[in-house]
């Protein structure tokens, strides 16, 4: 093929001659990795809401200070398709392992400087500069870590056990959520709020230190991946992986962007949005729901864990059924509870906890899939940087401004339009996976 590397490419003598991963460590290995990598993740967005517009942003009204924090949060989003770009190029050309590494790296050193970091009252305008420019680290980070993950687990995996496998990686979201706002629970619980906004919130972000030893330690212990070794052998490699995904699966790119819209704008609604409108007082204007951040903090745990339950669950039935029917039926129930979104929000914390444990659950069933689904449709040799692309491109358009257009409808419209919102990416999500084939997803 035109875009086939040289033959002069070190290949290995064969694919027989490499220890072949087992299955736990390939799972420990792909789930590890990502919940480091989402734990720092939420470490920044938990913080976006209840730290950074006190100490990153010039005095001024709560909403303005919470809509500049969201939009450092957004950074992020947009610099992952980059990293998916960068990662991706050398996950496909030099192997999943060592890129994996250095994602994980990337990630890493981003998070640890965040918790070093000076406020607005010391150094003024470079604060929130500062800020911004580690939170572009973190974005280009995760581009990198996603797709790699889910690899790692697929190009492992037993046959008919795909979305099984590639479910692993996907339990880091939770698990590094319920790390990360249990963490901040315990901190803002258990100090006065001075010592907190001091020292206390920068804890999370320094931990990450010794998190990415442990990940580091388990990645260098795994070896390449079978389908990853044929793909040398074979000299199926390409120069330029990026290029052939535009010329050669431009569909299968934006099918897949389209179809995890819904995934994107439905967690971050339900963690970093509903988190800043839940803690919002009721004397703010417009009002928000008057919960103390020890509370929601709760309400949010509580939904993260049936987030982390519905995950293996969907996995299971994606390999038992389809993927595409999971996802099509899952979708079509995060459209219904958009409509009802702002009904059981403002029902008290009863209705709080049945909103926050609904929709993290079908957040569940829509994240168990998505993994195995996008990364199907490419080929082996631009497989990293497909499915990463995919994902990340999904993120822009789904996550990266959601909280903020979230805040702008709910303090412009009412809460209902917040509802309304999520309904309609979850309507567009679903038009994506019924325009695409079996095939595909």
């Amino acid at each position: 093929m035109t875009d086939a590397i040289s033959p002069l490419s070190p290949t290995p003598s064969s694919s027989n001659s490499v220890v072949a991963n087992s299955p736990a460590r390939v799972l420990i290995a792909s789930l590890i990795g990502t919940t480091i990598e989402f734990f720092d993740f939420y470490v920044y967005a938990t913080a976006a809401v209840i730290v950074f517009p006190k100490l990153f942003f010039p005095a001024s009204d709560p909403t303005s200070a919470t809509l500049q924090s969201f939009a450092t949060f957004s950074i992020a989003f947009f610099a992952r398709p980059i990293g998916a770009m960068i990662f991706g190029h050398f996950g496909d050309r030099i192997g999943r392992k060592a890129t994996l590494v250095a994602a994980l790296m990337t990630m890493g050193f981003s998070t640890v400087v965040i918790g070093l970091l000076p406020g607005y009252d010391s150094i003024g305008i470079l604060a929130p500069l500062l800020l911004a420019l580690c939170r572009l680290g973190q974005g280009l980070g995760l581009g990198g870590e996603w797709g790699g993950a889910v690899l790692l687990a697929t190009e492992n995996a037993p046959e008919g056990k795909r979305t099984w496998y590639a479910m692993f990686p996907q339990l880091g979201a939770p698990i590094g959520f319920i790390l990360s706002a249990g963490l901040f629970l315990i901190l803002r619980e258990s100090m006065p709020d001075a010592d907190f906004l001091n020292y206390g919130w920068r804890i999370p972000f320094l931990i990450s230190l010794a998190l990415v030893a442990i990940g580091l330690y388990v990645r260098l212990k795994i070896t390449e991946t079978p389908e990853f070794r044929r793909a040398i052998e074979k000299e199926e490699r390409v120069s330029v992986p990026i290029a052939v995904i535009f010329r050669s699966h431009l569909r299968s790119l934006i099918l897949g962007t389209i179809i995890a819209v819904a995934t994107f704008v439905l967690f971050y609604l339900m963690t970093a949005f509903t988190l800043s409108w839940g803690t919002r007082p009721l004397t703010a204007v417009p009002p928000g729901l008057g919960f103390s951040q020890g509370q929601f903090l709760v309400v949010q745990l509580v939904g993260v864990v049936f987030f982390g339950l519905t995950i293996p669950l969907s996995g299971l039935l994606s390999d038992r059924y389809s993927r595409r029917l999971v996802l099509i039926l899952t979708t079509i129930g995060i459209l219904i509870f958009g409509l009802y979104y702002s009904t059981l929000l403002t029902a008290g914390l009863a209705g709080a906890f049945a909103c926050s444990i609904i929709g993290l659950a079908l957040m569940g069933f829509t994240y168990g899939p998505i993994g195995a689904a996008l990364a199907a449709p490419f080929p082996t040799a631009v497989r990293y940087t497909g499915a990463s692309m995919t994902f990340n491109l999904g993120g822009i358009v789904g996550a990266s401004l959601a909280p903020y257009i979230a805040t702008w409808l709910a303090s412009n419209y009412g809460l209902v339009y917040v509802g309304y919102y999520l309904a309609l990416a979850a309507a567009l999500s679903l038009i994506g996976i019924l325009l695409s084939g079996n095939d595909e997803v």
